[in-house]
């Protein structure tokens, strides 16, 4: 477990003064305990989190009270991309939990690299139930079996840790390879093909003049009677 210390959060100071001193206003439920308000520092919280992600367990220190926790929920501000809020889920090493772990897609595509194909993720994470203890951070996808176009990796082709179970549908697709798209060609009109300037093939259809091709015909009419 990612050790991270903690301390019970002074709740006369309001969530934005916390963070002006430094500091992230965090929250723990689950396992039986009530929701319990702490604060963490904000550059010890951001290097746990990107090193734990919601996938690996972390053990919060607070105030000597050692707590196994899971991140559940990470609110982040728009413009800084700065950490603002935490939840953590506590759990219990004694009964299994359920929870997203990412799939790191290992190895090469020979379909890819031999015939153009597109290697197109469908899936990035599935849903694994397990001991907390047992938990793992990622679960490995080799592709280096997909020499085909359409061929794919699912869930059933896992290998999976010892005391993992999956529990999203064994079919589920992962990753497929795709045909590569293939680029429309345009045809340039031929002499043949191409309008005279200042006319079209309509019927009625203004002339390089501004007339018609019935009113040009009804003036050469009129000409021809007088």
């Amino acid at each position: 477990m990612i050790p991270l210390k903690a301390l019970a959060r002074d709740e006369k100071k309001k969530p934005n003064q916390l963070r002006s001193s430094g500091s992230i206003p965090c929250i723990i439920y689950g396992n039986d305990m009530k929701n319990a308000p702490i604060q963490c520092e904000e550059r010890e919280l951001h290097k746990v989190f990107v090193k734990a992600g919601e996938s690996t367990l972390v053990e919060i220190d607070l105030e000597g009270k050692k707590i196994p926790v899971l991140f559940k929920a990470v609110s982040f501000d728009p413009v800084s991309d700065r950490e603002t809020h935490a939840d953590f889920f506590a759990v219990n090493m004694k009964e299994e939990i359920e929870t997203e772990v990412p799939v790191h897609f290992e190895g090469e595509a020979p379909a890819v690299k031999d015939l153009g194909g597109i290697f197109l993720i469908a899936q990035e994470s599935v849903t694994v139930r397990c001991l907390p203890s047992d938990l793992p951070h990622n679960i490995t996808a080799d592709v280096s079996s997909l020499t085909e176009l359409h061929s794919s990796v699912s869930v059933k082709d896992l290998i999976l840790p010892k005391g993992v179970k999956v529990m999203n549908d064994p079919a589920t697709v992962l990753v497929i390879i795709q045909e590569p798209r293939k680029e429309e060609v345009v045809a340039a009109p031929t002499a043949e093909t191409a309008p005279a300037a200042g006319a079209t093939t309509a019927e009625g259809a203004t002339s390089a003049e501004g007339t018609t091709a019935a009113e040009g015909a009804a003036a050469s009419g009129e000409k021809g009677k007088k």
